[in-house]
């Protein structure tokens, strides 16, 4: 029986974060990457599962995984994104705010995406339409808020667009402390709760066109009716980058006045207080 595209991102991500889940709180072998950045054993594992998965029902699809690169066919018009453990040091902390990215690329549309939970038991997803979440086997239509007011802002490099810009100094400005409440949980699980109505926006800088990060929970938030943009509020990947994603648009208003009155000011050489 042929599976469709939202129900194979849905199950890739199952069984990636089945791997996460299982191997989590165990002594696991690091790979390093780059300065201050690795990979576990762990993400190595779920990555192989997802890519099991996806090649098992689509063969002729190219895939990127963040720990094994780029594969499949040359110029291949369906391509999937692959982030197998998004919170790589908040996991190998003992910390499981964690997700497993999952997304497909159709010629410049992602169309399937899904973000697991691993210890929540939760897969959000979206057919490029709708978006769900996916708890003990029932869906459930994802519908954002802004009643929180939590706003997730990652600090994590690169920052491309410093030094007019920089997400920290956000969590200075009294303007923002006055109308919001900060949170910092690394890892792009929380893109996708913005779809769910449990933070009213996220804010991150870098150039995220294609990324196996945040392509998955872009594109729920899209398909669950946030408002979506880049950090001075040009269409998504596009201009100088960055990402604003909101519940609604008094929330993306009230974070774009924020962050440009950054630019307007320059950069400050100490944060106030």
């Amino acid at each position: 029986m042929s599976i469709t595209d939202e129900e194979l991102a849905l199950t890739a991500a199952q069984a990636g974060a089945a791997v996460v889940h299982a191997l989590y709180g165990a002594s696991l072998a690091r790979f390093e990457k780059s300065a201050g950045d690795f990979a576990t054993a762990a993400d190595v594992e779920a990555e192989k599962a997802i890519l099991d998965v996806i090649r098992t029902a689509r063969p002729d699809d190219g895939v990127t995984g963040e720990e094994s690169g780029r594969a499949g066919p040359e110029g291949a018009e369906r391509g999937w994104l692959v982030d197998p453990l998004c919170g790589t040091l908040n996991y190998a902390a003992r910390n499981m705010l964690v997700g497993v990215n999952v997304a497909l690329r159709v010629g410049s549309e992602v169309t399937a995406a899904a973000c697991a939970d691993p210890f929540a038991g939760e897969v959000f997803w979206t057919d490029g339409a709708r978006a769900y979440v996916r708890r003990d086997g029932a869906d459930e239509p994802l519908a954002p808020s802004s009643d929180s007011r939590l706003v997730d802002v990652n600090l994590d490099p690169p920052f491309p667009n410093e030094p007019d810009f920089r997400a920290v100094r956000l969590l200075a400005e009294a303007g923002f402390v006055e109308r919001f409440r900060p949170r910092v949980v690394s890892t792009t699980l929380a893109v996708a709760w913005v779809a769910a109505g449990r933070r009213a926006a996220y804010v991150t800088d870098g150039h995220l066109r294609d990324s196996v990060h945040f392509a998955a929970g872009i594109a729920l938030c899209r398909a669950a009716g946030c408002v979506v943009t880049g950090i001075h509020g040009q269409p998504l990947h596009t201009g100088v980058g960055g990402l604003v994603v909101a519940a609604d648009q008094e929330t993306h208003a009230a974070l774009l006045e924020l962050i440009d009155a950054q630019r307007r000011l320059g950069s400050p050489s100490v944060l106030p207080g």
